[in-house]
């Protein structure tokens, strides 16, 4: 059997690309043929957050402050020496997790200039850089950037002739702006960019309002939160295909989606505004995911192409709601309800008993072949609606029910008996029940992420890879 020292470096620096950046490094004290090979790494990660296990931490705020210094001096000595010596001629991606402040923005500026000189493709900062600028002016007219995310740094001084001339990927993750036209600028001089993701953090937002207008966009996705100053927002993406919608802002404000007409799915989840134009702009998505509380009826829109519904059923009017979009979507062929995630049951805000539609719609008579109902919690409100679709859907195929007994305490035995006794208009459909079992699953997550974090997972990892490359 070959040993690991005879592969060639090139072979042992792609093994060494799948390992995180610290256990790569950590291979240098092998030997002096070990000893710099990670710097060939195209990949690189630096992080000073809290990866450490609870029961190595202080306990004292002030030694954890001592603590977090002193890792943030040493990351800052490392990357500071062997950043401008990396050897790699290409830095394919680059990712700075720097959420203590203990290194200086001049420092972060000056790393972000290197990766930019070693042609960086893909750079991922999160930095809280209260209001200093971190990005040199190289950074804007970086032709060999692809990816970039930004998580808490300020964005400012952008200038309105650079080019961002290859990204394609653009992630803002509650970023601080330093005036209105700060996101509207770096959109502007991203002539190709088809991926924007915007989380707004609404802590002492100056953004009131903001225009998204890229003709290359075609995948988009906003969170506003409900805190902030946003008095609204303009789209316009002619080429849009996806977009993801979650303003949970409370107050009044306008949200004008226009020029979409090659949309074809949507996730819309809105707290209070009128959802109504919103509706009227995305009647083109073959799929949607709807999560709101006002009254979309009377507006003569028809979402002729919708074949996917997915409907978050935790507000009071989700049972309306429905009522209105299986009137309008006369080619429906699945449809969901379930509970989007982080939503859950409001006891002051409880969903009402469903009031049927004066007449079947269309879709139950012609087109309906799936309904997958998760959550499902055996209410009476539940159950009408269940057995209403069951009663009236010809087509029906299967109709799959995630049983939750504990939420209202209703039997399983109960909610099956209810609707198999129910009456089917289609004389070929499948019920299938499954009791939800949602609470053995955080545990197994947590099992798995700590034999993620122990040595023995790295050191059967290197084995592994070793193995696989011979």
């Amino acid at each position: 059997m070959a040993r690991l020292s005879d592969l060639p470096d090139d072979l042992l620096v792609k093994i060494l690309s799948y390992l995180p950046t610290k256990v790569a490094v950590s291979t240098s004290v092998l030997s002096k043929r070990w000893q710099f090979l990670w710097m060939w790494l195209p990949n690189l990660e630096y992080s000073n957050s809290n990866d450490y296990s609870s029961r190595d931490y202080p306990e004292s705020a002030t030694l954890r402050e001592i603590f977090d210094r002193m890792r943030s001096t040493t990351l800052r000595e490392f990357v500071d020496k062997n950043l401008p010596l990396h050897r790699a001629p290409v830095i394919e991606s680059l990712r700075l997790d720097l959420r203590y402040r203990s290194i200086k923005p001049a420092v972060l500026k000056r790393w972000v200039e290197i990766s930019v000189s070693r042609n960086v493709r893909e750079l991922e900062v999160s930095y809280d850089s209260k209001s200093k600028n971190i990005f040199p002016g190289s950074f804007y007219t970086c032709a060999s950037l692809v990816i970039l995310k930004l998580g808490f740094v300020n964005l400012m001084d952008v200038p309105s002739t650079g080019s961002l001339c290859s990204l394609k990927t653009l992630k803002l993750q509650y970023l601080e702006y330093a005036n209105q036209g700060s996101l509207q600028r770096l959109l502007s001089i991203c002539p190709v960019l088809e991926e924007l993701s915007v989380h707004f953090s609404g802590e002492g937002e100056c953004v009131k309002e903001f225009t998204i207008i890229v003709p290359s966009l075609r995948s988009l996705s906003l969170l506003i939160p409900n805190c902030g100053n946003i008095g609204g927002y303009v789209i316009d993406a002619p080429s849009l295909t996806y977009f993801k919608l979650e303003d949970r802002y409370a107050k009044e404000h306008y949200a004008k989606i226009t020029n979409v007409p090659n949309l074809r799915e949507a996730y819309v989840d809105v707290v209070s505004f009128n959802v109504k134009g919103l509706i009227r702009s995305i009647t083109s998505v073959k799929r949607l995911t709807i999560c709101s509380q006002d009254d979309v009826s009377g507006d003569g829109f028809v979402f002729k192409h919708l074949e996917h519904l997915k409907l978050c059923a935790c507000k009071k009017d989700s049972s309306t709601l429905l009522g209105q979009l299986l009137k309008n979507s006369p080619n429906l062929r699945v449809l969901d309800i379930s509970h989007m995630e982080s939503h859950d049951d409001d006891w002051r805000n409880e969903m009402v008993c469903w009031n049927q539609p004066s007449s079947v719609p269309e879709c139950l008579l012609s087109s309906l072949q799936i309904l997958n109902w998760s959550r499902y919690f055996g209410r009476p409100q539940d159950r009408d609606i269940a057995v209403y679709i069951l009663k009236n859907a010809c087509r029906l195929k299967t109709a799959t029910i995630l049983a939750d007994t504990r939420k209202f305490h209703v039997s399983n035995l109960k909610m099956i008996k209810e609707l198999t006794l129910s009456s089917r208009a289609s004389s070929t459909c499948e019920l299938v029940f499954v009791e939800d079992n949602i609470e053995a699953e955080p545990e197994a997550e947590a099992e798995a992420e700590s034999e993620a974090e122990s040595e023995s997972f790295w050191e059967r990892k290197l084995i592994d890879l070793y193995n696989r490359f011979l």
